[in-house]
C-alpha cells in the first residue's frame, strides 16, 4: 500500500517522498490507520518490520497545534540506542512540520541538555524508564496532558526489569488516553499489561515466513563506507550473471546508480515509481528480451515483474523490512533454476541489520570476501584466451588470413599480430575493472604515530553540512581497517574537518577515505596545508576525541546489557 492512501497530511506525505520511501511495510499500512483513529493497538512485530514510522506517523500527525508547547506523546524504549533512533525518525517524519518538536531523554546523556530542551516545549518525548522517572522526580516532565504512550519493544523492557518503572509512569498519565503497545513476543507479563492499560485493543500482527528460497544461495560483503558501488562493479564483473536485478531503498538511489553503471558500460536501466507508464513498460520489455541485462529497483516498483530466468540478485541497500529481503531474492531461483543473492554492507550496523534479517527468515547468509582486480582480470583473460582457441580450432575467422598475410609481407610476426589483437580485446574486457583497495587491518601496538610522529589531514566536510565527531571516526576507521585509537584530535570547523593521523599510514588513509561519503556527503581528503589557511573558519574548533574518552570512561561501567538491567536509574 502506498502512503498516499493511508490519509496522511500533505507535510508527512512530502517528508515521506522526500526520505524516499514510496510504500508502506506491512505492520505501517495495518497500523497507521488504526492510529489515526485514536485506537489501542497491540502489535506483534519483530525489529526491522518498519515499526518505528507505524507509530512515529501517527504521533506527528496527531500534535495539537493549539497546545504545542505541553508533552502529547510520550514513547518508552528499552535502551537509549532505541530512543535516539526513535527519535530521529521522528524528525525525519516532521521536517515540514515546525510545531513538531522531540525531545529524547536517556541515561548516559547530560540531563541539564535534557532539561533545557523540555522547557523549550517538547510534545513528543522518547525515553527509556529511568530517565524518564529521573524528569518526573525533578518535575522537569510534566505529563498532565499526554494523550497516547507507545511502549516500544515491550517485552525486551520487562526483560530488562522495567515493569514497576513503567507502571509508576502510567500512573502519572490521564486515563483517558491511546495506549500502544509493540512487542515481539507475548508473554504472561505482557498480556498482563494490555489488560489493566488497554481499552478494547486491536491486535495487529506481522506474519513471519519461515525460510527464505531454499534454491537460492546467499552471500553478503562487507565493504568500506563509500565503495559499495565499485564493490557492486567488481561482482557484476566476476561473475558475469546474464540477467540480475539491483535493488535499492529509494528512488533517488536507484537514478544515481543507473547513473554510474551506465557511465561505466554497462546495460542498466532503472524503475522506480516516478517514472511515466511508457517508460516503465519500455525498460520492462527491454529486461525481458535480454536488450537489458540489469535492471535497478525499489522494492516497490518491482512488484508484478515476471521474470523468470533471473540469475542473481543483488541488494546495494539493506532492506528496510524484513518481508522486503524474501521478496527480492525471491526473484531468482524460480522454475527449478538455482539463483543467487548477494548483499553489498558497509560497516557493524548494516552488518547487524543484515544478522537480523537472517535470524528472521531462517537464512544461512554466508560473508564473502570480494574478488581482487587481479583476480577478475586473471579470469577476463583466461575467458578470452579460451575463446581464441575455440574460434581458431573451428576455423571460423578463416576468411582473415588473407589480412593476415598482408601484415606478415609488411614485416609484422604473427606473434606480435596475436599479441596486439589479444592485448586490445583483453583490454577491452578489463577497462571498467575497478581499483579497489582492500582496508589493511592494523595493529594498534605503538598507537597512533607509532613511527615518531602525527601528521594532520583535511576533510572537506564541517559543521555546516552537520558533521559530528562520530561520524568522522567511523568513517575513518570503516575504510581504513584501522582503530579508533590510531587517529588522534579531531577539529570540526564551519566547511572543513581535521584530524591527526599517524605519518607512516598518511598515503593509506588518504586513498583508502577518497571518494567516500560521511552523512550523506562525498568527501574530498588532503594533507592540511597549516595555520594560515581560513583563519575565519578556525574559530571554535574542539578536541572531540578527547571529549569523547572521558564520556566513554565515564559510563564505561554501564555499556552493556547486564549493566543495564541492574542499573536503572541510567537509563
Amino acid at each position: 500500500m502506498l502512503f498516499s492512501e493511508l490519509g496522511l497530511s500533505p507535510e508527512v506525505l512530502k517528508a515521506v517522498e522526500e526520505i524516499g520511501f514510496e510504500s508502506a511495510t506491512e505492520i505501517q499500512a495495518k497500523t497507521i490507520p488504526l492510529l489515526l483513529e485514536g485506537r489501542d493497538v497491540i502489535g506483534r512485530s519483530h525489529t526491522g518490520t518498519g515499526k518505528t514510522a507505524a507509530f512515529g506517523i501517527p504521533a506527528v500527525e496527531s500534535v495539537d497545534r493549539e497546545h504545542k508547547n505541553t508533552v502529547q506523546t510520550l514513547i518508552l524504549c528499552p535502551t537509549r540506542e532505541l530512543a535516539m533512533q526513535a527519535c530521529d525518525e521522528l524528525r525525519k517524519f516532521s521536517m515540514f512540520m515546525p510545531w513538531v518538536k522531540t525531545c529524547a531523554v536517556y541515561g548516559g546523556a547530560d540531563i541539564e541538555k535534557q532539561i533545557v530542551q523540555l522547557k523549550k516545549g517538547a510534545n513528543i518525548v522518547v525515553g527509556t524508564p529511568g530517565r524518564v522517572m529521573d524528569h518526573i522526580n525533578r518535575r522537569t516532565l510534566k505529563l498532565d496532558n499526554i494523550r497516547t504512550v507507545i511502549l516500544d519493544e515491550a517485552d525486551e523492557m520487562l526483560n530488562m526489569g522495567f515493569r514497576e518503572d513503567i507502571e509508576t509512569i502510567l500512573g502519572f498519565v490521564p486515563e483517558e488516553r491511546q495506549t500502544v503497545l509493540f512487542s515481539a513476543t507475548m508473554p504472561e507479563q505482557i498480556m498482563a499489561i494490555t489488560e489493566q492499560y488497554q481499552r478494547d485493543p486491536v491486535v495487529v500482527g506481522v506474519e513471519q515466513k519461515s525460510r527464505t528460497v531454499d534454491s537460492v544461495a546467499q552471500y553478503y560483503y562487507d565493504v568500506p563506507m563509500g565503495r559499495k558501488t565499485d564493490a557492486l562493479q567488481m561482482l557484476m564483473l566476476a561473475y558475469e550473471p546474464k540477467l540480475s536485478m539491483i535493488f535499492c531503498n529509494t528512488k533517488r538511489m536507484v537514478d544515481e546508480l543507473t547513473e554510474q553503471l551506465v557511465s561505466k558500460g554497462f546495460k542498466a536501466a532503472g524503475l522506480h515509481g516516478d517514472m511515466k507508464q511508457q517508460s516503465r513498460t519500455q525498460v520492462l520489455n527491454a529486461f525481458k528480451s535480454g536488450r537489458l541485462n540489469i535492471l535497478i529497483a525499489t522494492d516497490v516498483a518491482a512488484r508484478g515483474i515476471d521474470v523468470d530466468d533471473v540469475d542473481a540478485v543483488f541488494n546495494y541497500d539493506i532492506p528496510q523490512d524484513n518481508e522486503y529481503y524474501i521478496h527480492r531474492i525471491g526473484r531468482t531461483g524460480r522454475a527449478g533454476r538455482s539463483g543467487v543473492a548477494y548483499t553489498i554492507a558497509s560497516g557493524r550496523r548494516q552488518v547487524s541489520e543484515l544478522m537480523e534479517i537472517a535470524r528472521y527468515t531462517k537464512a544461512h547468509i554466508e560473508r564473502r570476501e570480494l574478488p581482487t582486480r587481479d583476480e577478475v582480470i586473471a579470469a577476463k583473460t583466461a575467458a578470452v584466451t579460451e575463446k581464441v582457441k575455440s574460434c581458431a580450432a573451428s576455423g571460423k575467422y578463416a576468411e582473415y588470413e588473407q589480412q593476415l598475410e598482408a601484415l606478415e609481407s609488411e614485416g609484422y610476426s604473427v606473434r606480435s599480430i596475436a599479441a596486439a589483437l589479444l592485448g586490445m580485446r583483453i583490454s577491452k574486457e578489463v577497462r571498467t575493472v575497478p581499483e579497489f583497495i582492500k582496508p589493511v587491518f592494523r595493529t594498534e601496538k605503538g598507537g597512533k604515530g607509532r613511527d615518531g610522529g602525527s601528521v594532520k589531514v583535511e576533510i572537506s566536510v564541517g559543521r555546516q553540512n552537520k558533521i559530528a565527531p562520530n561520524f568522522i571516526l567511523g568513517a575513518l576507521v570503516d575504510a581504513t581497517g584501522m582503530t579508533g585509537k590510531n587517529f588522534g584530535k579531531i577539529d570540526i570547523f564551519d566547511r572543513f574537518t581535521t584530524v591527526e593521523v599517524p605519518e607512516a599510514d598518511k598515503e593509506h588513509i588518504i586513498e583508502s577515505m577518497t571518494g567516500t561519503k560521511i552523512n550523506g556527503q562525498k568527501i574530498k581528503i588532503k594533507l592540511y596545508e597549516g595555520k594560515g589557511k581560513d583563519s575565519a573558519d578556525r574559530r571554535g574548533g574542539k578536541d572531540y576525541r578527547n571529549l569523547d574518552r572521558k564520556r566513554d570512561f565515564k559510563r564505561g561501567s554501564h555499556s552493556n546489557t547486564a549493566g543495564r538491567r541492574n542499573s536503572r536509574k541510567y537509563q
